[in-house]
C-alpha cells in the first residue's frame, strides 16, 4: 500500500510576512486579505486574535501586533528554502501551496528505517531553516495533510478510524485539497446533523452522489479512508512538454514573470489540442552555471493559463531570490514547464462555456458584444448584498460597473432566513392559504410565533398536505418609521410531492415568495 507523507507549516503566511522584516518568532503578526485576518501567528492568537477579525478588532485587542498584507508572490518566494530542504532529505517533494508540500513515504521510511525516523528527520532539516514544521502519515492525501495538523501517523489502513470522530470543517480546512466552495458544502451537512466526519462517511455513496454533487463525492471518499485521485489520471501524451531559451538570461522576477506568462498561454494550448487539463506541473529552470532546478506543484482543481502563470512566477521569484531578498549569482537560461499528471478534459466538471481557464473570458467577450448591440442595461449580474429576505440579499447591476452591494453582506442582518436560500425566488409573489389539521387559517401571533403547526396548503385549486414545516421567522424592520415600516414572518413548508416553498405572512395573508429544489 502506497503511504503518503504531508508536511505542514502552521500560519506559513504569517510566518513569511514576519521573515521577510526579520521579525522575532515571539512576536504577535496578523496577515490581511481584503480587510479581514486570513492567517495570525500563534502569539497573535493567544491574545485573542483570530481568523475572520477585521484590523481594527485585532488591533484592539492586540495593540503591538504587525499586521501585513496577503501576498502569495511572499509566500511563494520565502518558502522556496523550506521546500529545498525538505528535497535534499526526501527528493520527489510535491508543492500543494506554500506551507504545505507532500511525497511518498515508502522511499524515505525504508532509506531511515522507519516513518517515525523520517519524520523527525524532515522536521529537523527544516528546523535548519528557522521554520516549525509537523509531519503526518496516512495511506490517503487527504488523510495525511489532516493528519500533518495534527502532528500524527496513522497506522495503515487506519484513515476512516482515525478521522471519523474529527469536525467535518477539517475536510474544508485545506483549500488546496478542496474545490471553492466546500465550505458551503460541509456548513449544510453540519445543518443536516452531520456534525463528525463519521457521520458523514456513514452514508452510502450512492446518496451522496445522487444529492451533493461531484465534490461530495471525493469529499466522502476521503472520509472512508478509499483511494483518493490516483498518482496519474491517464498516460501522458507525448510532446507535452513546452520550453523556452532565455536570451538574454533571466535575473531579474519581473522578467521572469513575463515569460512565465508567454509559457503558460503556450502550455495550454498545447493541452487543448491534445483534449487534456493539467493537474501536476513541475517548473524546471536550467542556470548559466549549470544547475537544473526542479520543482512539482500538485493541484485539486485543473490548472487555469492564470493560475499556471502564477506558479511558475512564484518558483522563479524563490529561485532568483534568496530568503532575505539578496540575489543568487545563477542566472536562468531555460525554462521549462512539463505536465506531471494529466486528466481527460471531459473528465471534469467545467464551466458553462466549457475550456479550462477559458470560461471567463469567453463569458466577457460574449457579454460585451450584446451590451454593444443592446445597451448598457440589458446585461445585468447579481451581487450578494445584505437583506433578511432572499430577494434582498440581490443586488443587480450592469456588466462592466464596479460591483457593489447595496448593503453590507457581513454585517448582521437579525431575523434573516437561514441557508440554503431558495432556488427560485418569484418576481411576484403568489397568495397562498396555509391552513393547520382542524382546517382552520394559520396566523401569526402578537409574538411572532404560528396559531397552530401547518397541516394544509392551498394554491389556486390544488391544495397539498405539509408534510414538514420550518420557522417561523420574524422580521420586524424599520419600525421606528410608520412610512417605511415592514412586519412579516417567513417559515418554510415541505408538501407531499417533495417540493419545499418558502412562505411569508404579511398584512394577515400568506404568499409564496421563493422555490426550493
Amino acid at each position: 500500500m502506497s503511504r503518503v507523507l504531508a508536511l505542514w507549516c502552521p500560519d506559513w503566511p504569517a510566518v513569511a510576512a514576519a521573515a521577510e522584516i526579520d521579525l522575532p518568532p515571539t512576536h504577535p503578526v496578523a496577515v490581511l486579505g481584503s480587510g479581514r485576518v486570513v492567517a495570525c501567528s500563534a502569539p497573535a492568537r493567544a491574545e485573542g486574535v483570530c481568523r475572520g477579525l477585521r484590523r481594527r478588532e485585532a488591533q484592539a485587542r492586540c495593540p503591538r501586533v504587525h499586521v501585513a498584507a496577503a501576498d502569495a508572490d511572499r509566500d511563494a518566494r520565502l518558502f522556496e528554502p523550506v521546500a529545498a530542504a525538505v528535497d535534499a532529505v526526501a527528493p520527489g517533494v510535491e508543492v500543494l501551496r506554500p506551507g504545505l508540500v507532500v511525497l511518498s513515504a515508502r522511499g524515505v521510511s525504508r532509506y531511515f528505517g522507519s516513518e517515525e525516523a523520517a519524520a523527525e528527520r524532515l522536521v529537523d532539516a527544516v528546523s535548519a531553516v528557522g521554520i516549525e514544521s509537523q509531519v503526518g502519515v496516512a495511506d490517503q492525501l487527504t488523510a495525511a495533510v489532516v493528519a500533518a495538523r495534527y502532528g500524527m501517523l496513522v497506522p495503515p489502513s487506519g484513515s476512516a478510524d482515525f478521522l471519523a470522530p474529527l469536525p467535518m470543517a477539517e475536510l474544508a480546512a485545506e483549500p488546496s485539497l478542496s474545490a471553492p466552495d466546500r465550505s458551503d458544502l460541509v456548513d449544510l451537512l453540519r445543518r443536516l446533523g452531520m456534525r463528525t466526519i463519521g457521520s458523514f462517511a456513514a452514508l452510502s455513496a450512492v446518496d451522496v452522489a445522487s444529492r451533493f454533487g461531484t465534490d461530495a463525492v471525493s469529499m466522502h471518499r476521503a472520509a472512508r479512508g478509499e483511494p483518493e485521485r490516483p498518482p496519474s489520471g491517464r498516460a501522458l501524451p507525448p510532446d507535452l512538454d513546452v520550453e523556452h531559451d532565455c536570451d538574454p538570461p533571466l535575473e531579474r522576477v519581473d522578467a521572469a514573470a513575463f515569460v512565465g506568462r508567454a509559457l503558460a498561454e503556450k502550455l495550454h494550448r498545447v493541452l487543448s489540442d491534445a483534449a487534456v487539463a493539467c493537474t501536476r506541473l513541475a517548473v524546471i529552470a536550467g542556470t548559466d552555471s549549470g544547475e537544473t532546478l526542479t520543482r512539482t506543484w500538485r493541484c485539486a482543481e485543473p490548472l487555469t493559463p492564470e493560475a499556471t502563470a502564477d506558479r511558475v512566477r512564484w518558483q522563479l521569484d524563490g529561485w532568483l531570490v534568496r530568503r532575505h531578498g539578496s540575489r543568487t549569482e545563477s542566472r536562468v537560461v531555460r525554462l521549462r514547464l512539463e505536465p506531471v499528471e494529466v486528466v481527460a478534459a471531459g473528465a471534469l466538471q467545467l464551466g458553462l462555456w466549457g475550456g479550462v481557464g477559458e470560461q471567463e473570458e469567453r463569458a466577457r467577450r460574449a457579454l460585451v458584444r450584446v451590451q454593444g448591440l443592446l445597451g448598457g442595461e440589458a446585461v445585468q449580474v447579481g451581487v450578494l448584498s445584505g437583506g433578511r429576505g432572499p430577494a434582498d440579499r440581490i443586488t443587480v447591476l450592469p456588466w462592466g460597473e464596479e460591483r457593489v452591494p447595496s448593503s453590507d453582506p457581513a454585517e448582521p442582518w437579525p431575523g434573516r432566513l437561514p441557508a440554503p436560500s431558495p432556488a427560485a425566488v418569484l418576481a411576484r409573489s403568489p397568495e397562498v392559504w396555509v391552513g393547520d389539521g382542524a382546517g382552520a387559517a394559520v396566523t401569526v401571533t402578537g409574538r411572532g410565533g404560528l396559531s397552530a403547526p401547518p397541516a394544509r396548503l392551498r394554491w389556486g385549486s390544488r391544495e397539498w398536505e405539509v408534510c414538514g414545516w420550518a420557522g417561523p421567522w420574524p422580521v420586524d424592520e424599520r419600525w421606528w418609521d410608520p412610512a417605511a415600516a415592514d412586519e412579516a414572518v417567513r417559515a418554510q413548508v415541505l408538501l407531499e410531492d417533495s417540493r419545499a416553498l418558502l412562505v411569508i405572512h404579511r398584512h394577515g395573508r400568506w404568499w409564496v415568495e421563493g422555490i426550493y429544489e
